[in-house]
């Protein structure tokens, strides 16, 4: 199949920075490339389990700015690395909206479940930005407390994932309800998607208003959609997102992460206008640098098995991403979020060969 020749982003205004992710997202060379990992705050960090027991639940955790600033800053002391990303979860949109969420110990969220159309009346945004003022303080207090080379990350999770959790009222295998809403009355899904971009759109906003420098879409999900699905549930909601804050903040660069795309990443980074792409595991490095980042900066892509079990064979892969991506604008990633299981020790090893190997 012949791929789509991408058109050129627009480039953004380089203004002299310390911060390194923020001079690759401006288009400016930086070797070693900035490294961040998702999911850097969390429980493979033992002074994370620590903290986590000083709030009775996880979204009291997310809401604490106290201590979702130290859940922030914890991996930041120990790997320096490049960028922190705010401490919270996609699913404090829904919460905000009016849906009960709740965090299971060994299950994960549970959602009371959007059972239709008519359950759409219960989600409201009135009070949205009064139920998520805690993250805003989380991002003001990460501006005051990060250290100056250090690029601050906001987020959300993109509509469409967010809207499985809600229609399936947790985790899914197959997402069938969600799907099936979706293909059988369009139009009523379409209103639980428009809700969905304009809070999440909002949502960002405020997080830039607050203190982000940049900020990360995640669409985890997008890739159980078939192509034309893809396009009208995970494409448009993005690029309606995309196109509302740069309207507020031309100069904000935007990561998108719709995860499991596969070759939909180029219709992707043409058609919603972020800046840079976060891709998976999955993606051929060589057809990543040659499609994508020849017009795109490129985020990833190391497999969070690999960097769980270490050894000679994460360094094998560290170098390969190193050198296929090395010519192009590259930020080290992971193809997912570092697993609870990871050793820290492998992600010190990772972090100082980057900066040994790529120097």
């Amino acid at each position: 199949m012949k791929l789509r020749t991408l058109p050129s982003q627009s480039v953004l205004l380089a203004m002299p920075t310390e911060k390194k992710l923020l001079q690759v997202l401006t288009r400016q060379k930086v070797s070693p490339p900035p490294i961040w990992l998702m999911r850097q705050a969390g429980r493979f960090l033992p002074e994370y389990r620590e903290l986590r027991q000083k709030a009775e639940n996880f979204l009291d955790f997310c809401y604490n700015p106290e201590l979702a600033v130290e859940a922030t800053l914890q991996p930041i002391r120990r790997f320096g690395f490049d960028a922190a990303i705010l401490f919270s979860d996609i699913l404090v949109i829904p919460d905000a909206l009016g849906q009960q969420v709740t965090f299971e110990g060994g299950v994960g969220p549970k959602l009371n479940a959007l059972d239709g159309p008519d359950d759409l009346s219960k989600l409201s945004t009135a009070n949205l930005h009064e139920h998520l003022s805690p993250v805003y303080r989380t991002v003001e207090g990460l501006r005051e407390a990060l250290p100056p080379e250090t690029t601050l990350i906001g987020f959300a999770g993109a509509p469409w994932t967010v809207a499985t959790y809600m229609v399936e009222g947790g985790s899914s295998r197959d997402y069938a309800k969600t799907r099936s809403w979706a293909y059988r009355d369009s139009d009523t899904f379409s209103q639980l998607m428009d809700l969905l971009v304009n809070a999440t759109a909002d949502y960002l906003i405020r997080q830039i208003r607050h203190g982000a420098e940049t900020v990360q879409l995640f669409d985890s999900w997008a890739g159980i959609l078939p192509e034309q699905e893809f396009h009208r549930w995970s494409i448009d909601p993005a690029r309606r997102i995309v196109s509302r804050l740069k309207q507020e903040f031309p100069d904000i660069p935007v990561i998108g992460f719709p995860r499991g795309a596969g070759a939909l990443y180029a219709d992707y980074v043409v058609e919603t206008g972020v800046d840079a792409v976060s891709i998976d595991s999955s993606v051929p490095l060589q057809w990543a640098a040659e499609t994508l980042q020849q017009h795109v900066i490129v985020q990833g892509n190391l497999d969070n098995v690999l960097l769980a079990s270490g050894g000679e064979a994460l360094d094998r892969e560290i170098d390969r991403i190193l050198e296929t991506l090395g010519n192009g604008p590259h930020i080290f990633n992971l193809g997912h979020g570092i697993l609870p299981h990871t050793p820290p020790e492998n992600v010190a090893r990772l972090c100082d060969r980057i900066r040994k190997q790529a120097g």
